[in-house]
Parts: C-alpha cells; structure tokens; sequence
C-alpha cells in the first residue's frame, strides 16, 4: 500500500524532522551528477547570464564513423574531454551563485520548553535556517516562524558559514505568513540580494540553500514548478496566507528559512513546507515569495506586528469554471462577492452581490485567495483601483481599505 501524501510545515530537530500533520521540509546538497543534463539546457536558454558568452557553442569533433580507422579510437577518447569543458563553464554559473549567497545564509538553532504532560518538562532542539537582509538601516535574519517558534532571544543560536556566531538583539514573528524577523548587532555582514518574486515564471532554474539534517550551508538545484498555491493543509500551525511557489530543488527537514534564489544569485522565496510521504524531499517543496516575505518583515520591524487590510467582501469559494462562463467569463477568473459587510470599504466602494472582482490595484485576480492575500498586504488607507465584472458590463472603482482590526478580530 502506497502512503497517503501529506503536505506539512517543515520542522528541524538535531535527529530528525518534528512531524506537523505528518511531515516536514528542508533540503540536502548538490547532486551534480543529476544536474549535467540540466546545465546543458541552462547554457542554451540563459544567454543573458554574466558568465555566458553569447557566441559560444556547444564544442564538437570529427569522429570518423568508421571503426577501422586507426585514429577511431583515440579521437573517440578526446571528444568527450571538449563537451565536459563545455559543461564545466557553464557549471560556473551555478558556482558563482553559490559564492556570492553562502556568506547570506545562517544556520538557526533554536531550544524551547515543551510540556507533553502536566508535570512534564523538556527541551526541544529545533534547527533551520535564514538570511541576512538589510531593511530599516538594521541588519536582520528573515527565516521562519516555526523555526523559532517559543523560543527566547537567548535560547537562539546564529552560525554563518565560516563559522563566526551572530549576536541576535530582537525578535519579531507573524504566524500567519510563518515569517520570523532577528535584528542583528552590526558586524561584517554582507546582505542578501533580493530578487522580484512577481516576475518568476514556472520553469525558472533555482537553487535552494539550507541546513537539511544539521548539514549547515548545504546547497540543491530545481526549477520553478508551480506558483501560486494557495490552499495548502498544514497541519495545526498552518499558514492562514498563502501564496507559495513550488520547487523540485531538494527540500529536508532543516532547510525551513533558507533561500530559495534565481540564476543571478537573488532571493526569490524562503523555503518553508513539503509534500512528503516519508517525511524526506520527494521533488514537491514550497517557498514563501520574496516580496511577501519582505512586506511582513517591513511592518514587523516598524511597528512590532503587521497590520492587515480589509476591504469587506464575502467570497464564494465555490466559484467553478461553470458558474465563470454564467457571468460571461471565458475561464475561471477573478473572486465573485456572495456578501458585503456592513460600513465596510467594499459598500462605500457600492460594490454589489455578484460582482466578481477581477482586478485589485493593477493585480489580474485568480481566485478568492489570491485577492485575499493582495488586499492583506496593502497599505493601511491606500486607495485602489478594482476592475469588476457586474452583469454584462466591465466597471471600474476605486475603493480605500481599511485596518480588519475595525471589523474582525485579527488572529
């Protein structure tokens, strides 16, 4: 019997991966080997990389087709040597790339009390990873809030590649986006670049880097599998908002918090959560984007928590592709309203039952947890523009949001 597959936070203890649900996400180091036919693929569709040159082409010999040629053999024993070069110098793409994110990258260790009976007290060892950004003039650690989950600033151990320790000062988590802020005493620090996350497509080569196992700073390779995965079940502490991307680059128990990067060494997610049967990689990890990750880390160091937009819509999470052709949409598309809140943005804004909001300040709409996710992350008072469609018509309005403090009870 094949086991059911689980999809869980990813969880690091110093012998093995703690299960939520079932499972746990992290990642192991670079199988070369499994790479060479990828490289070969990378060399030809990544023309615009520094280390390519645009002219360059894959190198190849005479080989007489004959076997009875006397030279046959030693011209056959040459041949390879000029393909592997070829290889080895697109390989360096991939090698800069490690070079320049390792000094970025922490180990995280992390100690918490837990209480498994009344009386009964221990010590949990959990490990992960992070990186070091620069936001607010402060040197930070993003990584995961189930990293550090319970844990004071003291019980928190920083490593960087060579070795040195950081000092953390202060500490900052959401658990609704799973996202962890450690401020950092000022030191030689270099700071990680940060890619767009927006502009990723399904395809794109990534490495991902991460202490799977304990084995710190260790580094795998994959593309983009997916995007946009919303509806993920992730056991008790799972992330209310989501928007993942998916990767088949090796992902472990340890490698929560780590980066995810692109080709020119830029962080596009923070590695967070697996689907596994075994509790190991099996090609389906998930990240955090990039520019989530940065706008929660953002509000957590101005204000010491984030701040969530509201604009006062109830929305069907039933809307099939069947009830989008009824409201004359060609596909799937947008959120339909089931409800408006009372005093809320949305009736200030006349939206209307029915309405299906296709676009919210510039951002094509996919589904219901799309526009959740876009309006979470918008700015307190911003005015935005939304495209809706309402009967046979398109309209446009705009609408300011509000603090969902004022209506809900934010958990």
């Amino acid at each position: 019997m094949v086991p059911s597959t689980s999809l869980v936070l990813e969880w690091n203890g110093p012998t093995a991966a703690r299960r939520v649900g079932s499972r746990s996400a992290c990642h192991a180091p670079v199988g070369w080997p499994a790479v060479a036919g990828l490289l070969a693929v990378l060399a030809l569709s990544w023309p615009h990389a520094r280390t390519l040159d645009a002219q360059d082409t894959i190198p190849t010999a005479s080989v007489s087709d004959s076997p009875d040629d006397a030279d046959f053999r030693n011209r056959s024993l040459a041949d390879p040597s000029a393909d592997i070069e070829f290889l080895e110098r697109k390989a360096n793409i991939l090698k800069h790339v490690v070079r320049l994110v390792q000094p970025t990258v922490v180990h995280i260790e992390a100690e918490r009390e837990s209480r498994t009976a009344r009386y009964d007290h221990r010590t949990v060892e959990e490990a992960g990873s992070g990186v070091v950004v620069r936001l607010k003039s402060r040197w930070c650690v993003v990584t995961n809030w189930h990293v550090i989950k319970e844990s004071s600033l003291d019980k928190i151990t920083l490593r960087m590649a060579d070795g040195s320790r950081l000092e953390p000062i202060q500490l900052w988590s959401d658990r609704g986006t799973d996202i962890a802020v450690i401020e950092v005493r000022d030191g030689s620090l270099a700071g990680a670049r940060l890619g767009d996350s927006d502009r990723v497509e399904i395809g794109d080569f990534v490495l991902a880097v991460g202490s799977p196992f304990g084995l710190s700073h260790s580094v795998t390779f994959g593309i983009i599998s997916a995007k946009g995965r919303r509806d993920l079940e992730l056991g008790d502490d799972g992330v209310r908002f989501q928007d993942f991307l998916q990767t088949d680059a090796a992902i472990n128990p340890g490698n929560s918090g780590g980066p995810l990067l692109n080709l020119r060494g830029e962080v596009i997610g923070i590695n967070t959560a697996i689907a596994s049967s075994s509790g190991g990689s099996e090609g389906i990890g998930f990240a955090i984007p990039i520019k989530m990750a940065i706008e929660v880390a953002r509000q957590l160091i101005e204000t010491g928590k984030v701040t969530r937009a509201y604009m006062g819509v109830h929305l069907d999470s039933q809307f099939t592709a069947e009830k989008a052709v009824e409201f004359g949409l060609p596909r799937r598309m947008g959120a339909h309203v089931s409800g408006i809140t009372p005093r809320s943005p949305a009736e200030d804004a006349q939206l209307r039952i029915d309405d299906v909001i296709l676009e919210f300040d510039g951002t094509p709409i996919e589904d219901d947890n799309h526009l959740i996710n876009r309006v979470s992350l918008t700015p307190i008072g911003k005015e935005v523009r939304l495209l809706v469609k309402r009967g046979g018509e398109t309209i446009e309005t705009r609408m300011k949001v509000s603090a969902r403090q004022q209506f809900e009870n934010d958990e």
